[in-house]
């Protein structure tokens, strides 16, 4: 898991109406919480080979309804140790809530491919469907 704060999409979470950020541990640590349901939210980092960054990219360009009809019948890019495209995702512990933004590594920084995208519900649990293993 990922520490939220060191995302690349860190600012578009903590902007997010829906999530709190929390400071414990003397101010240490800081944890999100999704405010409707007060379920902790994790961040994760996936790397993708680039014919999979490039579906992945496609897939999330697709409404929710077309996205399941597509992951039933190809399956779900899968990621790679070490990939040039990156999806940074966060989700609520509840599966009420997900995040994620997807960045391709150019010029030895990552540049942001798609604009932070940000379910909640059944949509939450359907784009989680996409990336949870």
């Amino acid at each position: 898991m990922a520490n939220i704060k060191h995302l690349e999409m860190a600012a578009a979470i903590a902007a997010n109406e829906n999530i709190e950020m929390k400071k414990t541990l003397f101010g240490l640590k800081q944890t999100a919480v999704y405010k409707p349901t007060q379920s902790t939210v994790a961040a994760d980092i996936y790397e993708y080979a680039p014919a999979d960054g490039e579906r992945m990219e496609r897939l999330l360009r697709l409404p929710l309804d077309q996205l399941t009809d597509e992951l039933r019948r190809n399956g779900r890019p899968m990621p790679t140790p070490v990939g040039h495209v990156r999806l940074e995702w966060v989700r609520s512990q509840d599966g009420c809530f997900v995040g994620l933004q997807l960045f391709r590594f150019v010029d030895f920084k990552y540049n942001a491919i798609s604009a932070p995208l940000f379910y909640e519900g059944e949509d939450a649990q359907i784009v989680a469907g996409l990336l949870a293993d």
